[in-house]
């Protein structure tokens, strides 16, 4: 059920988005607005992701948020979000990420799908994902909540493109069936310090698990994913905070490496 009408939600679309172009804290919307819902908020996202279509940018693909069990527990909910990825989010692995474009990024490892046929809820269960991937690869996302002190509820992180801001990829892909997601170890370095380990069972206990559900919840907006879309499935390790000078390097197993540079 919408509690906002259409203007209210133009307006929270506008006020998130500008926030993220300049880079400036937003406070959190459902101060001003208590009665929010997912609704609500997902029409945000979606008035947000048409901006950008209407400038000219394109859609890079989709992400999943808040899918590890431990995520889930510290922000006191009991499902995960979704979000999408627009074009310039994407930077080569070993970049340089400008971190005066950003508020306050974390680091998440994080392992990606790319499909080759299109997968719709409801219904769909790993298998189907499994069977519809045309190949794993291993990423980074870069996260960046816009609200203050990153002090925020579900539903504002909706509004807010469940943090989206930037993902680097890796350079190694591999088939589902060549590699053991669920046991798939990552280790994320900070400035050649370990700081984070996991594995892809982190993720729903299945990162196909997490495409799945992307699938399902799209299906109750009656959307699908389409064939050839990379999706983020969620964070393996925890998300490490990063200031300008810091290096990130993340090791997958039997997938190689991706790193990058704040500056």
């Amino acid at each position: 059920m919408s509690t906002l009408n259409q203007a209210q939600v133009a307006e929270l679309a506008e006020y998130l988005e500008t926030c993220e172009l300049d880079a400036k804290e937003a406070t959190k919307i459902t101060d001003r607005y208590p009665d929010m819902d997912f609704e609500d908020a997902y029409d945000i996202q979606y008035a947000i992701r048409r901006r950008k279509l209407d400038r000219g940018h394109t859609l890079a693909g989709l992400k999943v948020g808040l899918t590890s069990r431990a995520k889930m527990k510290q922000m006191g909910v009991d499902t995960p979000i979704y979000g999408f990825l627009a074009d310039y989010f994407d930077r080569p692995d070993g970049a340089d990420i400008k971190t005066d474009e950003l508020i306050h990024p974390k680091v998440e490892a994080e392992l990606a799908f790319v499909t080759k046929a299109p997968l719709k809820g409801p219904g769909c269960h790993a298998g189907n994902v499994l069977a519809a991937t045309d190949f794993v690869i291993p990423a980074v996302e870069i996260i960046d909540s816009r609200y203050e002190n990153f002090r925020f509820d579900l539903v504002s992180v909706i509004a807010d493109n469940a943090s989206s801001s930037r993902f680097v990829l890796g350079g190694r892909m591999a088939r589902p069936s060549d590699i053991d997601a669920r046991n798939l170890g990552v280790v994320l370095e900070r400035n050649g310090e370990i700081v984070e380990l996991g594995a892809g069972a982190a993720v729903l206990g299945h990162p196909a698990a997490s495409v799945a559900l992307l699938a399902n919840m799209l299906g109750e907006r009656d959307e699908e994913i389409p064939s050839g879309t990379l999706i983020l499935t969620g964070g393996i390790t925890a998300a490490v905070t990063v200031n300008k000078g810091d290096a990130v390097n993340v090791r997958f197993q039997d997938l190689g490496s991706v790193g990058m540079r704040f500056v």
